[in-house]
């Protein structure tokens, strides 16, 4: 019998200790994904190079094997305040840190150090795929008319596929999320000026590296270069002038706060973001739109944008 490609299930679970399996369950890690791409065995291929008397290829020996998954989530809180959401460990281990206000908020903001790791399952049919000690990226979208999302890029350690009975997932704590619309995205701001957007997009930035050395392996999360872009409508140079600006290096705060009623708040604070060269002009309806990219920048340090839930 065939494996059909969609009976997919997908557990994510944060690590105890690094790389050691932190067994997932259904009921309790089940993750509610979509555009799940698995690439279960990145490496290299040693060759022997061997000095044979004949022509011909040779065979070679795997090396720094290790997994990749890619997926993406809908951006939507958890429908109370001060209740930390499903997609909450997934950027946790993504250099992330978690500060829960009971009853009152969820915060997330980068961190420089104490990241944290997952474990993975992924079943397709019944096989199962496991990756542990994974870390990744995350880059947050907000398109107008399209369902926000947290896209995330993770790299784990190797383990051997195998034939495993399939577990059954709770994914209640995934909350079905609004619409990016000008109802349910009351607010943009650029410099405490409202702003027509139709994209908009915060990449972590996060540097992941494979670091595979006798006496120890695993996957570092090194360095972070956090990138903001956003296409918004044109106006007059008299009221923003994105190009007078990034001559300047000026710094400026960027405000987004997507949905509504309480527990479906999310709201993103960029408070020191330097205006890089526009990317360029477009037309949409007629309409000239620019491509503006930001670089948000630490002030005391870890605190370059905040992720608020409400």
């Amino acid at each position: 019998m065939p494996i059909k490609w969609k009976t997919k299930i997908l557990l994510g679970k944060l690590e105890a200790t690094y790389g050691t399996d932190a067994v997932p369950t259904g009921a309790a890690n089940a993750i509610l994904a979509t555009e799940v791409v698995w690439t279960p065995m990145e490496g290299s291929d040693v060759s022997r190079e061997l000095e044979t008397p004949f022509m011909g290829s040779q065979g070679t020996i795997p090396t720094e094997l290790h997994a990749k998954l890619a997926f993406k989530v809908e951006l939507s809180p958890s429908g109370a305040a001060g209740t930390a959401p499903a997609w909450g460990p997934l950027l946790r281990a993504s250099a992330v840190a978690e500060v829960i206000s009971a009853g009152v908020s969820v915060a997330y903001n980068p961190i420089s150090d104490s990241h944290e790791s997952m474990t993975f399952n992924l079943w397709i049919g019944n096989t199962l795929y496991l990756m542990v000690g994974a870390r990744g990226n995350c880059k947050i979208t907000v398109n107008a008319q399209g369902v926000p999302y947290l896209e995330f890029e993770f790299t784990g350690l190797y383990s051997t596929p195998a034939e495993t009975a399939r577990v059954s997932p709770t994914l209640t704590g995934f909350k079905k999320p609004q619409v990016a619309t000008n109802a349910n995205t009351p607010g943009f701001t650029i410099d405490a000026a409202d702003f027509v957007m139709r994209s908009f997009s915060l990449d972590l930035g996060n540097q992941v590296e494979n670091r595979f050395l006798i006496g120890s392996e695993g996957i570092l999360i090194t360095d972070k270069s956090d990138v903001v872009e956003t296409v918004i409508e044109a106006v007059p140079l008299t009221t923003f002038d994105p190009f007078g600006l990034a001559q300047a290096q000026t710094n400026v705060a960027i405000d987004l706060v997507h949905g509504t009623g309480a527990g479906k708040i999310t709201s993103l604070n960029v408070p020191t973001a330097q205006i890089q060269r526009p990317q360029g002009l477009q037309e949409a309806q007629g309409i000239k739109e620019w491509q503006l990219r930001f670089v948000p920048l630490p002030n005391v340090g870890n605190d370059q944008w905040t992720l608020t839930l409400t």
